[in-house]
C-alpha cells in the first residue's frame, strides 16, 4: 500500500527522489530489476537452509557446515568477473538469463535432498549454484546500468540495491512461512526430521520454479 502511494507521488514530481517512471518507460530496466528481485528471492536463503540441513540431518558441526558452504561464494567470485567481461561483448540480458537458468537447475537439484544424499552431490550443486549466480549478477547489473542515461546512474544503482534487500527479505520470509505451516513452532528434533526435510524440499522446489519464471522474464528484455 505504502509502495503504491510512493510510486504515485514520485511519478507526479518534476524532480523525484526516485525516477519511478523508468519502470514504466524502460522495458529493459524494469525487466532487469525484476530479474534481480527474483534471483535474490530464490537464492538468499540457500545458505541458511543448507546450514540447517548439514547440522541437523547430516550431523556436521557448525564450523564444518560453514566451511562446506564457502564453496558456492568462492566459485561465484571467480566466475563473476569473467561473466562481466562476456557481457561487454554480447547482450548482457542473454548472459544473465543463462546464469539464472543454471541457478534454477541447481535449486531443483537441492529439492531432491534426502538423508543420505552424497556430500559430493551437494558440493557439485553448490558449484553449479555459484556458477549460475556468478554468470547472472554482473551481466544483469550491466544491463540495468547500460539502459539509463548517465544522470540516472545513482538512481539505477539504488534500485539494484533495493531489489537485493527486498529479495533477501522475501526469501527468508518464505522460509519462515513454510516452516511455520509444516513444522509449527516446535524445535527441530529427530522426531520431526521428516517434516523438516519435506519443508526443505518444498522451499527449494518453489525457488527453482521462481528462478525458471525469472529466466522467461529475463529473456523478454531487448537491447536498449
Amino acid at each position: 500500500m505504502l509502495g503504491a502511494v510512493f510510486f504515485r507521488v514520485e511519478r507526479g514530481r518534476q524532480n523525484p527522489l526516485l525516477p519511478v517512471t523508468l519502470l514504466e518507460k524502460n522495458r529493459v530496466f524494469a525487466a532487469s530489476n525484476a530479474a534481480a528481485l527474483i534471483n535474490y528471492s530464490a537464492t538468499f536463503a540457500v545458505g541458511f537452509l543448507l546450514s540447517l540441513y548439514l547440522q541437523y540431518i547430516r550431523g556436521y558441526e557448525p564450523v564444518a557446515a560453514g566451511t562446506l558452504l564457502l564453496l558456492q561464494p568462492i566459485v561465484q567470485v571467480f566466475v563473476a568477473p569473467a561473466a562481466g567481461r562476456l557481457a561487454d561483448r554480447m547482450q548482457p540480458g542473454l548472459v544473465a538469463s543463462v546464469g539464472m537458468g543454471i541457478t534454477a537447475v541447481g535449486l531443483f537439484g537441492f529439492s531432491l535432498l534426502g538423508e543420505t544424499t552424497p556430500i559430493a552431490a551437494i558440493l557439485a550443486l553448490l558449484v553449479l549454484l555459484g556458477v549460475g549466480l556468478g554468470i547472472f549478477s554482473s551481466p544483469n547489473t550491466t544491463a540495468i546500468m547500460g539502459c539509463v542515461e548517465k544522470r540516472y546512474y545513482g538512481s539505477a544503482s539504488a534500485m539494484v540495491a533495493m531489489m537485493r534487500s527486498l529479495g533477501m527479505m522475501l526469501s527468508m520470509g518464505a522460509v519462515l512461512v513454510v516452516f511455520a505451516v509444516i513444522m509449527g513452532s516446535t524445535t527441530v528434533t529427530p522426531a520431526i526430521f521428516p517434516e523438516f526435510l519435506a519443508s526443505l524440499r518444498l522451499i527449494f522446489l518453489a525457488f527453482a520454479v521462481l528462478s525458471a519464471f525469472g529466466v522467461l522474464l529475463s529473456l523478454r528484455r531487448n537491447k536498449c
